[in-house]
């Protein structure tokens, strides 16, 4: 470089008087425009949002890029309601969509006007193994497609496949079912390419055979997958239907203090009674309508006195309905010493939950008040003389303020109606707090998220 000339670095330090006015022997000849105006640049950091690199003359995402825009479209896409269940697809018997597609695609016949018998016999069997394959991959397809991904749902839905159909089972189901899939497709091309390629017309009707005979195979081998996504979209589909912006009243307590009971006295729910723990298998809804109000009520499996990890999956389905769904609780209490739960494990029961889910709006009702006697009942494992002054007052009434009912002898149950109903509309006042100002009654506010 001569020393008259300039580098970019120079060129970038000089003012712009200097770039405009002065004659240099880069800028020889430049002169100002009239009714010129000169703008200063301006930088922005977020001028650029993706970067790019560069791949056989092409430019591409960066892998960093296209993880950002993947975590944002996923994050968008996280459903804030409930109902992914009842829009599940129906999935067929493996053994249907098998013969099914083979029906169809031996029906397919070959393009029309090819004279030459070998080219007939090679077009006709390239093409029935392709709609083969196409047939039966359309309806792997769909349930993968339309099957929605655990971590998007709502965290009530998600906690429903965990402890019901078991951790990690529904992913590994579709997962085979996909695997399935694109191993069809794969061998699908491969057989029909293979046919396309024959020479003479035997040649190619037994490679038609042959491609549709491993693809029988195949789809018989690995099928129990097909029919095991059925079984668990059955299981999902018969899941209770839950309304997040309708007042919820969750019945908890140990197993068989009369939860059932008290349900189909107060709703529609008709679960099953017996004389055992663990009768309620599931989370079982009910509805209530008082004064032209509705309200839903659930009964939940019993919960025993142990840790969290100790819990079972029923248990467990209980906790998940007070964590992630809006509910006021009903406690039940039975003192009579007849749910095999001493009062003093329910009593421990009670505080934990009352503790832990301290802000629900909540309601005491000590069961079978009918057999209730003056003396408290004690199991063979307790010592009344270890008790505290708290504990001793909850062997003979239960929770202060519980209200005493008996399903036989109809006691105290119109007191509870009214309980209840004071409490679902509280609670229908709490879920209408977040509602914009000036919305309509009869127009939709945009559901919450209780998580």
């Amino acid at each position: 470089m001569t020393s008259g000339s300039f580098s970019l670095l120079q060129l970038w330090q000089l003012p712009y008087s200097t770039l405009l006015f002065n004659r240099t022997k880069l800028c020889k000849g430049l002169y100002p425009l009239p009714r010129m105006k000169i703008y200063p640049l301006c930088f922005s950091k977020q001028m650029q949002t993706t970067t790019y690199e560069v791949v056989n003359g092409s430019y591409l995402e960066t892998s960093q890029t296209k993880h950002e825009n993947k975590t944002k479209e996923t994050a968008s896409e996280i459903l804030d309601t409930v109902g992914a269940f009842q829009k599940l697809p129906m999935v067929m018997p493996s053994v249907d969509i098998l013969y099914s597609s083979l029906r169809k695609a031996k029906r397919i016949a070959p393009t029309k006007g090819i004279a030459n018998a070998a080219k007939r016999e090679k077009n006709k069997g390239a093409k029935q193994l392709d709609a083969l394959m196409k047939e039966l991959t359309l309806p792997l397809r769909t349930y993968k497609d339309n099957f929605p991904n655990k971590r998007q749902l709502h965290p009530y839905e998600r906690s429903l496949i965990e402890l019901t159909l078991g951790d990690g089972n529904y992913e590994e189901v579709l997962g085979k079912v996909d695997y399935l899939r694109k191993k069809l497709v794969s061998v699908g091309k491969e057989h029909a390419s293979l046919c396309a390629q024959s020479t003479t017309k035997r040649e190619a009707e037994e490679r038609l055979v042959e491609g549709m005979r491993k693809l029988e195979e195949i789809f018989l081998s690995d099928g129990k997958a097909v029919d095991d996504l059925m079984q668990i979209a059955k299981t999902l589909r018969a899941m209770p239907v839950v309304d997040l912006e309708m007042p919820t009243l969750c019945l908890v307590g140990a197993p068989n203090v009369g939860k059932s009971s008290l349900v189909r006295i107060l709703s529609t729910g008709k679960p099953e009674i017996c004389n055992y723990p663990f009768t309620t298998r599931g989370i079982l809804m009910g509805h209530i309508a008082l004064s032209y109000q509705n309200f839903q009520v659930t009964d939940t499996p019993g919960i025993l006195r142990r840790r969290d990890e100790d819990r079972n999956n029923l248990e467990k389905l209980t906790l998940a309905v007070l964590s992630h769904l809006p509910t006021a609780v009903l406690f039940v209490h039975d003192l009579t010493g007849e749910c095999g739960t001493s009062p003093s494990d329910q009593f421990l029961i009670y505080q934990e939950i009352k503790e832990r889910f301290s802000e629900h709006l909540w309601i005491d009702v000590v069961s079978k008040c009918d057999l209730l006697e003056e003396s408290p009942v004690l199991y063979v494992t307790e010592n009344a003389e270890d008790d505290n002054d708290e504990l001793l007052k909850y062997r003979k009434v239960g929770p202060d303020g519980a209200l005493r009912v008996s399903v036989t002898n109809e006691v105290g149950l119109n007191e509870l109606k009214n309980r209840v109903h004071e409490v679902l509309v509280s609670q229908s006042a709490r879920l209408n707090i977040q509602k914009p100002e000036g919305i309509m009654d009869n127009i939709s506010s945009p559901r919450k998220t209780f998580i």
